[in-house]
């Protein structure tokens, strides 16, 4: 019977957004072996453009990620296209497979796959998702400074959503939707900034030139915005440490993955960064997430190696010893 091989690699890194990448890139900075597999499905594809990073803003998000694959393999780091179906516990590592039925092992893994937007039931908001349907202000609100701007109702926080977008345009309509009643608190709060209620559920939207031009209510009425803001249910993509037995942790917004601060997990040798643990990262912060969590993958394989160093020592010692 012919044995079978496989590849073996200091840490897998699952996706390559910008979490992963610069989780890779640190490590293999670090001279660790070290191989990147990536769905090619960056949750920003949508965006024209990325902001708030400091050199970066109003970089096309395929650009950055372009750059990282290249610098990554500057330092020998390897990256593959497609999917990690499961992992499981092997020789103190790990061995993971992959969706073309390669299995290659891991000492550690570090999972930055991200998270999948859930956009409320409404036709036509995917097709216009990061365009001018937005969620965060930060990526978003200066593009749409000074415009007509609507917030969908459906959770609690939308009044909150509201008002933060009034910080970027005078013209804020909150529209009623399916979400519940505000408070008195916050319709006093929504008055004081000029911020206008509708009532009524959206049914859909309105076009002219490949521009939104409106809301339109299912009794027919258009309200008109020129930007139009939802929030989305966050969902992880999760399905590599399922198999390994990591749990979900609920949230008004989604889904997460909880970590302590270095982004290990429930699970020994298995971190993660981006915002499959952090729902509300921007790009240069799931950027900082992977080098931070790559930072203490590294420490943790040095103890290691250390450990058998030590360990390889005093078995060489005992040999020469009774050799005498």
């Amino acid at each position: 019977m012919v044995e079978m091989t496989f590849e073996a690699y200091d840490v897998v890194v699952v996706g390559g957004g910008a979490a992963g990448l610069n989780g890779a890139l640190t490590l293999a900075r670090a001279r660790r072996s070290v191989l990147v597999v990536d769905g090619g499905e960056p949750r920003n594809a949508s965006a024209a453009a990325m902001h708030a990073f400091l050199s970066r803003d109003g970089m096309p998000p395929g650009e950055l990620l372009k750059i990282g694959r290249e610098e990554v393999r500057g330092y020998g780091g390897e990256i593959v296209s497609g999917q990690v179906v499961s992992a499981v516990r092997e020789d103190g590592g790990f061995a993971v497979t992959l969706d073309d039925g390669r299995v290659v092992r891991a000492r550690r893994l570090l999972v930055a796959t991200g998270v999948i937007d859930e956009l409320p039931p409404v036709p036509g908001l995917r097709e216009r998702w990061g365009r001018d349907v937005l969620q965060c202000p930060y990526c978003h609100g200066w593009e749409v400074r000074d415009q007509a701007v609507a917030v969908l109702a459906t959770g609690a926080h939308a009044a909150q959503q509201a008002l933060l977008y009034r910080q970027w345009t005078p013209d804020v309509t909150l529209l009623r939707h399916t979400g519940p009643e505000p408070t008195e608190t916050e319709l006093a709060q929504l008055a004081a900034r000029g911020v206008r209620l509708v009532s009524g559920e959206v049914a859909g939207l309105e076009l002219a030139d490949d521009r939104l031009t409106g809301a339109r209510l299912a009794d027919g009425t258009v309200v008109p915005c020129q930007a139009l803001v939802v929030s989305a249910r966050m969902v992880p993509r999760a399905g590599v440490l399922e198999s390994l037995g990591v749990t979900l942790t609920e949230h008004p917004f989604g889904a997460y993955v909880a970590a302590d601060p270095s982004g290990l997990t429930e699970a020994p040798g298995v971190w993660v960064a981006g915002n499959i643990t952090d729902l509300s990262a921007q790009v240069v912060h799931a950027a900082a997430g992977g080098s931070r969590a790559a930072a203490f993958i590294n420490f943790d394989l040095v103890a290691e190696d250390t450990a058998r160093a030590v360990a390889a020592a005093g078995a060489a010692g005992c040999q020469v010893a009774g050799g005498r």
